[in-house]
């Protein structure tokens, strides 16, 4: 017996067995769930008949703008087919506030009192922010947003501001006429007099807001612009956190069911090999969690789907490899041999056989989208460890095992009995 082998077959082994035990749960803790496992709100827009691809691709872009100010965590935005949007919110509490936030058109506009004249619109603003006026007197003065205009907008709102100022003065009868009205979707939501002429750009909203989230909620639906279409919700789903939970625990008990027997079985079959092509599962399992934790991906029932499918053809390529050792073993050749010699055949057929999938999730990478999107990426994770955990890790271990002389008798390598006789 080879001890130095021996030492270093026992390390490998620990490694992986306490790199499970120690990554596992920063996986869970870290890993970034979807709308099927966290909950959360699915919201499908509809926009009219004849509506653009240029005008749906300039909608989606101010729906993502919103959500990004709302602060979720990996949301998903989808064109589907030519007039639909779909949008996903996981881990959003309240519905109907995220769905106001989406589907408000929120067209803005500066207009003057005294002519009905268009001074500044939304697409001028350069910025909205809440803000807290905590000297206020007056609990409706309390919260505003602040509002800052482009170039362009700052000149026209400077001129505009300059001759009502220059035009009108101060008395009771004329200060009306001073009035900008704050316009939001055909609604004055503020008309404040101007005092003075403004020429910095910067104008605040202000007395009509409660609380600081009503400030806050008109801000984000400002800073992310105006939709350029008219959107209807035509579909709204609530998946709960309880449903999710659950989801996850069946998925989980299903990971595990399903690697207990595929262990069972190999190890029943092929014995030594069948153990060692678990531990390299367990390895195989560590890289494809540990990548699509680390490149962010968000975990959805079609992403464990995948994960449990290239579970099975990495098993697959473990079955190949041991039959041609087996073939190999009973033309009665050397255990080393037969090993070296049956991991040569079987590369051709593993990689033919991989590459043909590969080729497929690189398809559905580049052409789909949302679910099935993650789903392909997921399997291309998966093909490509399962090829380096059978190729490189599986083949490491078993000629380890073979130089150790651990494991001599060819009858545990998934030889029968009495076909040859004994290294």
């Amino acid at each position: 017996m080879r001890w130095p082998k021996v030492i270093t077959l026992v390390a490998t082994i620990l490694i992986v067995v306490l790199g499970a035990g120690v990554l596992f749960p920063v996986y869970g803790n870290n890993a970034v769930l979807g709308l099927d496992l966290q909950g959360g709100v699915m919201v499908r827009l509809e926009a009219p008949e004849g509506t653009t691809s240029e005008e749906m691709e300039a909608a989606k872009t101010v729906i993502e703008n919103r959500i990004n100010a709302l602060g979720v965590a990996e949301p998903e935005v989808r064109l589907e087919g030519n007039n639909r949007i779909q949008v996903e919110l996981p881990g959003v509490e309240d519905a109907e506030e995220a769905v106001r936030v989406i589907g408000t058109t929120a067209k803005l506009q500066f207009v003057r009192y005294d002519n009905s004249q268009v001074i500044v619109e939304g697409s001028q603003l350069k910025s909205a922010s809440a803000y807290v006026n905590q000297e206020a007197r007056d609990p409706a003065e309390m919260y505003g947003v602040s509002l800052e205009f482009n170039n362009e907008g700052t000149k026209a709102f400077a001129d505009a501001t300059a001759d009502l100022v220059n035009t009108y003065g101060l008395e009771d009868a004329t200060r009306e006429h001073r009035i900008v009205a704050i316009i939001l979707d055909d609604q004055i939501i503020s008309a404040p007099s101007v005092n003075a002429s403004i020429p910095n750009g910067k104008a605040q909203i202000s007395g009509s807001f409660a609380t600081y989230d009503e400030a806050q909620s008109l801000a984000m639906m400002l800073q992310g612009g105006a939709l350029p279409i008219d959107l209807t919700i035509v579909e709204k789903q609530m998946t709960g956190p309880q449903l999710g939970a659950d989801s996850i625990e069946k998925s989980i008990k299903a990971a595990i069911i399903g690697i207990v027997i595929l262990a069972v079985f190999m190890i029943a079959v092929y014995r030594v090999p069948g153990l060692i092509a678990t531990f390299a599962l367990l390895l195989y399992a560590l890289i494809v969690i540990g990548v699509n934790v680390a490149i962010k991906a968000t975990i959805t029932l079609p992403v464990i789907a995948a994960f449990l499918l290239s579970i099975g053809m990495a098993v697959d390529a473990n079955v190949i490899i041991f039959e041609r050792i087996k073939e190999e073993l009973h033309t009665c050749k050397t255990l080393r041999v037969s090993v070296e010699s049956g991991f040569k055949k079987a590369f051709t057929t593993i990689f033919d056989s991989n590459i043909t999938t590969l080729l497929a999730a690189v398809i559905l990478i580049a052409f789909g989208s949302g679910a099935v999107r993650g789903f392909a990426v997921t399997l291309t994770i998966g093909i490509l460890a399962s090829m380096f955990t059978a190729i490189t890790f599986t083949r490491f271990m078993l000629t380890t095992l073979v130089s150790s002389n651990l494991v001599r008798d060819a009858k545990w390598y998934g030889l029968k009995r009495g076909v040859c006789d004994e290294d």
